[in-house]
């Protein structure tokens, strides 16, 4: 291997919430289990959103409770205003807290107003006083939502999304992931972008969190990783999206499949860390726990293994 990646396991967060039966808080458990065993070190384990509106994260504390912490895991949770982060230290202080908090923002004023039901100058004003809540007691993720396109407001300035990476900076968050939301995102905008806030914020870990709504998100997922990207969101099966009491955009608001990512990473010589053989078996695990089939091209045809594209005499 000559190069290597870090890949952020999201089924059990951004996948989730997208589901309308809830699952089980053992279930979660064991398929968080099931991740570490693949070799993942980083993953999206439940959100503190409010239990009222996003159900499937009302055992946020159970979860977090139920998995075994270890030196070099970090588990991950999702705190979209200051009583989210209030949930998050009370949970840490019971000794089964989250190692990372993502502090959400969007990128436009319409997805601001609909994801998260404010503006984004109060939105702004709440990351400020989560981050100070936090203190240094979690490795804090900066997430900008919508980077790419708007469903609502069509084009983003990505002067406003290099502005929203600064501010996270400023506040000392440890990385900052770019979403596509609703999978609008293109290569070509993908590594301008991540080239420019690699020349502003050199050393920063910036994570691609792609969607495949329109089935680029690995075409994406290549771009960024020329243009120097080493950190990435992916869902096993491709599930999640938006949750699902707020619809907008069209079709399936899936984030990019793990197993196809992690195929087309292996097979170019790229080290993710994972054991193919368990990944396969924790994508099944996946499949059998939401009774269906997902979305995963790979969880039916197979694992790429390194060497055996074709390369050019």
């Amino acid at each position: 291997m000559t190069d290597a990646v870090t890949i952020c396991e999201c089924f059990a967060r951004d996948g989730l919430q997208h589901e309308p039966a809830f699952v089980p808080t053992e279930t979660k458990v064991a398929l968080l289990e099931r991740f570490v065993a693949a070799g993942f070190i980083r993953i999206e384990a439940t959100s503190y959103s409010h239990p009222e509106r996003v159900p499937a994260f009302a055992d946020a504390s159970l979860v977090l409770a139920g998995v075994t912490h270890r030196p070099g895991l970090a588990f991950k949770a999702t705190c979209p205003n200051p009583r989210a982060v209030e949930r998050a230290l009370a949970d840490l202080d019971r000794g089964a807290g989250a190692e990372e908090l993502s502090l959400l923002v969007s990128a436009s004023e319409s997805h601001t107003e609909r994801n998260l039901r404010t503006t984004r100058e109060h939105q702004w004003e709440r990351v400020v006083e989560m981050a100070r809540l936090a203190g240094r007691r979690f490795r804090l993720i900066g997430v900008v939502s919508v980077a790419f396109g708007c469903p609502f407001e069509g084009r983003v300035d990505p002067g406003r999304v290099a502005e929203d990476v600064a501010r996270f900076v400023d506040l000392g968050a440890d990385a900052v992931t770019l979403g596509d939301t609703t999978g609008v995102a293109t290569p070509g905008a993908v590594a301008y972008l991540f080239h420019r806030l690699d020349r502003s914020h050199p050393g920063l870990p910036v994570v691609a969190h792609f969607h495949n709504t329109r089935g680029t998100g690995i075409a994406n997922a290549v771009a960024a990783l020329d243009a120097g990207c080493r950190h990435f969101d992916s869902a096993i099966g491709g599930v999640g999206g938006h949750p699902s009491s707020i619809s907008y955009g069209a079709g399936l608001t899936g984030n990019v499949c793990t197993e196809d990512l992690v195929s087309l990473f292996d097979a170019m010589g790229i080290a993710t860390g994972l054991d193919l053989d368990t990944l396969a078996a924790a994508s099944t695990a996946c499949e059998e726990a939401l009774g269906r089939p997902l979305y995963s091209m790979v969880a039916r045809a197979g694992f790429a293994r390194a060497g055996t594209a074709a390369v050019p005499a």
